[in-house]
């Protein structure tokens, strides 16, 4: 009896100190969950281009935007995060992209007996895969996507001329099942030819891609007319190969091509004009001279977001050493002036991909952005390139967000920030197309995601050492107490004290990485010890994070630096 009152007792300080939900030992219960109910205040809201709430309140609710606008009650039960004078927009959603899925790995393609009539996966032919076979939520890439403001992706995977069917995802959740928001989204398509066997060229892969969807057309006609009236007819063959066109040929599936050239944009299209199907065509880098083509084609587009390398701006004795590299390297035969004429077409090269998206802008073709082939790094700064080159800060907006949101069947759940939809946000520092903007928090689903910036790490990193008020909210209330830290060297140490705790009690295991702070505590009651793990991003002279009470599950906490008084 004395040992399991001694257990109730040291409970009841967890439960005070670091929000355990337990009273006694004997009346141990499952934690309450960490709210889903999330309030920005004091932030500017771009709910779409044109619409904006200046210093408005967002609430999120069980995944969903549950309420925009000015002086909104707040509910009890809310994380609220003091957005002042930050940005939120509805989260990007990128066309075409393979986040998130596992790239198989090469192996040996040995030339078969029949290089002119393969096996299917031989050919690059498989319709029949799902890309939800290959997806990876914990892919780092996934990451890399999301902390840049997207929240939503069609995804595809590798593969051929047909590797199979791509799928809408949202950049959250721990499997592909959970990522999944509408699965069989496309039936992808490539002009990729095969190695070393057919189809072995461009023209090659057209012919088989033709011959595919009129077999598949016969096979569809022939299982139609069996299913009216089975009798005095053979039963039609199954063909995994053929099967997925059905839903193309009905126009319930688009297929979505890619097609970055000119010429194999007006090859894509040349198919759609002889079979009819639904097309998407995305991660288009040179489009600008078929503007008025796909226009009239109906066709959805997605541009690219992978650029030319920009050209910097060098100093003349910078310039002076080029040209003499370029006078060792040209040939004999190129004159000063016929390098300057290369280096002027090469300018106006890099010239059109930057400004291809304005120019679709004035077709008065609606289009959003692809991140296919693009590196995750330079995103950002090709989207401002691509505005410095004509678009505006809105129409890059609604490139990201309520275009794409429309072109894929979307518009009632993403897009926008309003009531009622997904909450799929991203908030930055400054405006997001500001050189100077940070992506500082994205929400899918109404799940947090912190983002961190190479910046937050280094003022992470500045005087841990001090006196930190660390409070928690709990079904019993509030509770607080006092870190005491200190430095010597490359080693923190510290003390806990108030509350329950008669005295200080000496922290264990103090680290920070970044801004990623890391303790423990011990605490020792009647014989039995429990360690508590806090583990926290610091922001300043702020932290938040999390205590982990063993089987107990984890509780928020938050931290605070007193000031320190000046002599």
């Amino acid at each position: 009896m004395k040992n399991r009152y001694s257990m109730g007792r040291m409970y009841l300080l967890l439960s005070l100190l670091f929000a355990s939900v337990m009273l006694y030992a004997q009346e141990e219960r499952d934690l309450r969950p960490v709210s889903r109910t999330y309030v920005l205040t004091n932030v500017n809201i771009v709910q779409a281009p044109g619409r904006k709430v200046d210093m408005g309140t967002l609430i999120i609710k069980d995944g969903l935007i549950k309420a925009v606008g000015k002086n909104l009650p707040i509910p009890p039960e809310a994380i609220v995060i003091k957005a002042d004078s930050l940005y939120v927009y509805a989260g990007f959603i990128d066309g075409l992209s393979r986040t998130g899925v596992i790239k198989p790995k090469d192996e040996n393609k040995e030339r078969p007996k029949d290089p002119g009539n393969p096996p299917a996966e031989r050919a690059g032919i498989t319709p029949q895969l799902d890309v939800r076979n290959f997806l990876s939520a914990s892919d780092k890439t996934v990451e890399d996507l999301r902390s840049l403001g997207f929240t939503t992706a069609h995804v595809v995977p590798y593969g051929g001329m047909l590797p199979g069917n791509g799928a809408i995802v949202q950049l959250t959740g721990k499997s592909p099942d959970e990522m999944v928001l509408i699965e069989q989204s496309s039936f992808y398509s490539e002009l990729t030819p095969a190695e070393r066997v057919y189809p072995a060229t461009t023209m090659a892969v057209i012919a088989k891609w033709r011959e595919l969807y009129r077999q598949a057309t016969i096979e569809k006609n022939y299982a139609t007319l069996y299913a009216s009236n089975r009798a005095g007819l053979e039963r039609p063959s199954s063909s995994r190969l053929l099967e997925p066109f059905y839903p193309v040929i009905d126009k319930r599936t688009p297929v979505l091509f890619k097609a970055d050239k000119m010429w194999d944009i007006h090859r894509v299209l040349g198919l759609q004009k002889d079979f009819g199907f639904s097309l998407i065509v995305a991660g288009i880098k040179e489009g600008w001279d078929v503007t008025g083509k796909l226009k009239t084609s109906g066709a959805k587009i997605f541009l690219s977001l992978d650029l030319p390398e920009e050209k910097k701006d060098e100093k003349k004795d910078d310039k002076k050493d080029e040209k003499k590299d370029a006078k060792k390297d040209a040939p004999k035969s190129m004159t000063d002036a016929e390098k300057e004429a290369l280096e002027k077409r090469k300018a106006e090269s890099i010239a059109k991909y930057v400004s291809q998206a304005a120019e679709f802008q004035k077709a008065g073709i609606p289009f959003g952005f692809s991140t296919l082939d693009a590196k995750s790094k330079d995103i950002q700064a090709n989207l401002r390139r691509i505005i410095k080159a004509g678009l505006t800060e809105d129409q890059a907006l609604a490139a990201l967000t309520t275009t794409p949101a429309q072109l894929l069947g979307l518009s009632d759940r993403l897009g926008s920030v309003d009531a009622g939809k997904i909450a799929n946000l991203v908030v930055s520092s400054k405006p997001y197309f500001n050189e100077k903007s940070k992506v500082k928090y994205v929400f899918v689903e109404g799940t947090l995601y912190k983002i961190e910036t190479a910046d937050s790490k280094k003022d992470a990193t500045v005087a841990l050492e001090g006196e930190w008020t660390i409070t928690s909210e709990t079904p019993q209330g509030k509770t607080e107490s006092t870190l005491n830290i200190k430095k010597e060297g490359d080693k923190y140490s510290g003390k806990i004290s108030g509350a329950r705790f008669p005295q200080p009690q000496d922290l264990d295991e103090i680290t920070l990485d970044g801004n990623k702070l890391k303790f423990s505590v011990t605490l020792t009651e009647g014989g039995n010890t429990m360690k508590i793990t806090i583990e926290a991003t610091v922001e300043g002279s702020t932290f938040k994070g999390s205590a982990s009470i063993g089987p107990n599950g984890n509780v928020p906490v938050e931290g605070k630096k007193k000031p320190q008084l000046k002599p």
